[in-house]
């Protein structure tokens, strides 16, 4: 199956789901040479915003993907004050939503460390380069390492920008 952020994402902005770009997809957004294959995203975990995630993959075919009999999608107000992340595969493919942020925290916090941006589709907020380095850090795996080694070389170039040509006589 293959994995499309850019309409997932557009489906999340069109059903008003509140959220924060926070994995791979906002690795890539700040120019991270990788491939990723889920998508990432902080919300609130309230009954109102999980109502919209779950109208936004309605269509989708949602399957919480890690549950042992892989179970659809079918959020009672009960599940809903439980819920401390939601992992879904859907049709347009995997989806994890988190309530919080390793080295970050929880999604208010992770909200006032992110930014706008533009994407094709329209606009997302995205982790901050310094909160998604905490992230990466604090969870530790080998990709994250390796992806904190492009995140500081970013950050780097950006902080020391190279000078203009000189124009030749």
């Amino acid at each position: 199956m293959l994995q499309n952020n850019e309409a997932l994402l557009a489906r999340l902005r069109q059903n008003g789901v509140q959220f924060v770009e926070i994995g791979g997809v906002c690795s890539v957004y700040y120019g991270v040479p990788i491939a990723t294959f889920d998508l990432d995203i902080c919300c609130q975990l309230g009954e109102a915003n999980l109502r919209r995630i779950e109208a936004a993959v309605r269509d989708l075919h949602p399957i919480h993907r890690l549950a042992a009999n892989k179970l659809p999608l079918e959020l009672t107000s009960e599940l809903c004050l439980r819920l401390k992340n939601l992992y879904l595969q859907t049709d347009l493919g995997i989806l994890d939503c988190l309530g919080e942020v390793a080295g970050v925290g929880g999604y208010e916090e992770v909200y006032r460390q992110s930014v706008a941006g533009e994407l094709l589709s329209g606009k997302c907020q995205w982790l901050t380069m310094d909160a998604l380095i905490a992230a990466k850090q604090a969870v530790g795996r080998p990709r994250d390492l390796e992806t904190l080694k492009h995140l500081y070389a970013i950050k780097e170039k950006l902080a020391h920008p190279m000078p203009p040509p000189k124009p030749k006589d």
